[in-house]
């Protein structure tokens, strides 16, 4: 999409924070109408996360046009909501190629530009980082300014917490902006708030409050008496107890769009010693009434055109996808057992439960974006007697390992683990990719491991994991099945895999949902095709039975190749001194980009053509 001075006069003269800034502070009203229309317009052509980002274009402009990035540093964290901040940093001509193959990163790249300090996509990691860095600075005495934006969803992840209480003892200089858009702002109550907040966050009622604190620091009972009181009249009007507690001087809430208040504001705090808390309320989608009125469904969008009020309406999608497969089969097995306990940290509806969460209450549970929380909190459903399922992405997986570990592994406690979003993921790229699970999981003692194939097979490995003794994994990959024939659940035998296609020469051992393309390539190559199934444990006759039948065994997995479920076939026909040759394919050992899943599995040679090129060309290295 092309920005034209026509359409968009103002943000053609400031593409960078540095034309920023040389715009009057009467020009930003009408720049952030235009950051708006240019964000619509863009989004709608290319896809992506629409209703976060509208909602903090006078926050973005505001923060840019009072610090001096990129010297100033600026984290948002997750990432969904800095679309406005691309737009402002030399990026608006490639916005439309936002989160497509070799276009901008989803979220914001260290690589791609000095004005991402921090390369995110994960909740609740940017008051950490922003707190190395402003320690950094106090040290060396640089005199820069480290401001961090979290959303009051991302704020209930632990670390968040962690980083707070830690900046409240070293007390840099820090200024963490609170965007709460879950909240409207009542006209009265809000000038009200604003009134304080500019008094608050301004020098006289600083410095007054510093120096009577001088003054009385000799005489501890009116000291104590004022520190009482001034506590007592905040707490009247302030919900700033918590964040003072951690040691942060709270300003706010402010409204997060009236622009001339948020320059004020930022301005005022700039000059404040220590860490600040800014709360702003906003409201996600802002400036465009659709998204207003739903900002779950626009939150990411896909290509619509914003003329129409509307999104596309979703076609029936034959096949389901797996997360809807999931959905229905939660609902299938809590119609008749009420042990069930279903568990999401914040991904009802990506995870396909928002049914289940309707039909059954009671058995629901959704702990916000708290993963570490939810797997131990699994574990003691699991200790009182309930068969909890966690249903969770597996990058998100990724952020309870130790829970995992300590708490439910090495108890071995009865939870089931539905991953989805295993293997390549897509557009959301390499802070999203689903490619550590098999890896991090196959170390871990006591753990079932299952990779289905297809639908039927990931319903009946549910139901497997479900029903097992102990802990188990379910992965699955994100989007469509292939369209199998689902039939009545019942458990599978455990660590036994199927044969699906004999042939000769050589063996094919699929893990998971690549065996459609693996199928084709037997094909071409007459070979034999194994559906593993189980990760962990291996089917080991099968295996054997395999290498003492051909002479060369390949391994196909969309997972990491180190430590992956071909590491684990490898490992066990060292085990028995087998010398039967042995190509591992899977996801190389490095992180996958951005791009849909058809052109990632592509690139990658996970597609039947490519696994064909692939083990030709490992075949004719091998040795006469």
């Amino acid at each position: 999409m092309t920005l034209d001075s026509s359409s968009y006069p103002l943000l053609a003269r400031a593409t960078l924070p540095e034309q920023l800034r040389q715009l009057s502070p009467a020009d930003l009203i009408p720049l952030c109408q235009e950051i708006r229309d240019y964000l619509l317009n863009s989004v709608s052509l290319s896809s992506g996360h629409l209703a976060s980002g509208l909602g903090v274009v006078e926050l973005t402009v505001a923060l840019h046009y009072c610090y001096a990035t990129p010297f100033d540093q600026l984290i948002w964290d997750v990432g969904h909501q800095a679309y406005p901040h691309k737009i402002l940093t030399g990026r608006a001509q490639q916005l439309a190629t936002i989160r497509q193959k070799d276009g901008l990163h989803p979220f914001p790249w260290r690589d791609e530009s000095p004005y991402d300090v921090l390369s995110v996509g994960h909740a609740g990691t940017s008051i950490s980082a922003a707190l190395g860095l402003a320690v950094s600075a106090q040290l060396e005495a640089s005199g820069r300014q480290v401001v961090c934006v979290v959303g009051d969803g991302a704020l209930t992840a632990g670390m968040a917490f962690e980083a707070m209480n830690h900046a409240g003892a070293l007390h840099p200089n820090l200024l963490v902006i609170l965007n709460d858009n879950a909240m409207s702002i009542s006209e009265n109550v809000g000038g009200l708030k604003e009134c304080l907040v500019r008094l608050l966050s301004g020098t006289i009622y600083s410095d007054l409050r510093s120096r009577s604190k001088q003054v009385l620091a000799k005489l501890p009972p009116i000291q104590s008496l004022l520190k009482r009181t001034e506590e007592h009249l905040k707490g009247m009007v302030l919900p700033s107890a918590l964040f003072e507690a951690l040691g942060f001087n709270y300003i706010g809430p402010v409204d997060g769009h009236d622009l001339p208040a948020l320059l004020t504001t930022l301005n005022n705090m700039r000059r404040l010693q220590g860490p600040q808390l800014l709360h702003l309320l906003t409201q996600k989608g802002k400036g465009y009434p659709p998204a207003e009125e739903d900002p779950i469904r626009y939150h990411a969008v896909p290509k619509f055109n914003p003329k129409e009020n509307t999104l596309p309406h979703a076609q029936p999608q034959q096949p389901i996808t797996y997360s809807q497969l999931f959905g229905e089969w939660l609902c299938e097995v809590a119609a008749t057992d009420k042990q069930l306990m279903a568990i999401t940290p914040a991904m009802c509806e990506g995870s396909g439960m928002v049914r289940f969460a309707q039909e059954f209450p009671q058995q629901y549970f959704d702990v916000a974006i708290a993963e570490q929380h939810a797997v131990t909190f699994a574990a003691g459903l699991a200790i009182a007697g309930y068969r909890p399922v966690v249903a969770i992405y597996s990058t998100f997986l990724q952020r309870a390992y130790d829970q995992l570990i300590h708490d439910v592994a090495l108890q071995r406690l009865p939870v089931l683990f539905a991953v989805d979003r295993s293997g390549i993921v897509g557009p959301d790229g390499p802070t999203h990719q689903g490619a550590f699970d098999l890896a991090y999981c196959r170390c871990i003692p006591n753990l079932l491991i299952m990779a289905p194939s297809d639908e039927n097979e990931c319903r009946q490995l549910l139901y497997t994991g479900y029903h097992y003794s102990g802990p188990a994994v379910v992965r699955y990959p994100r989007g469509q099945g292939t369209g199998a024939s689902l039939y009545s659940l019942a458990p599978l035998p455990i660590g036994k895999g199927i044969l699906r296609r004999q042939g000769q020469g050589i063996a094919l051992l699929n893990f998971g949902t690549l065996l459609p393309a693996v199928l084709q390539t037997a094909e071409q190559l007459d070979a034999t095709v194994v559906d593993m199934r189980f990760v962990k444990p291996l089917d080991d006759e099968l295996i054997l039975k395999m290498a003492a039948t051909h002479h060369s065994l390949v391994t196909v997995e969309e997972g990491a190749i180190l430590g992956g479920a071909g590491c684990g076939v490898v490992q066990l026909l060292s085990q028995h001194r087998r010398g039967v040759p042995v190509f591992t394919i899977g996801l190389p050992d490095h992180f996958i980009e951005q791009g849909s899943i058809a052109e990632m599995q592509a690139t990658l040679e996970l597609d039947a053509s490519g696994l064909l090129r692939q083990i030709k060309r490992w075949l004719s290295s091998q040795p006469e």
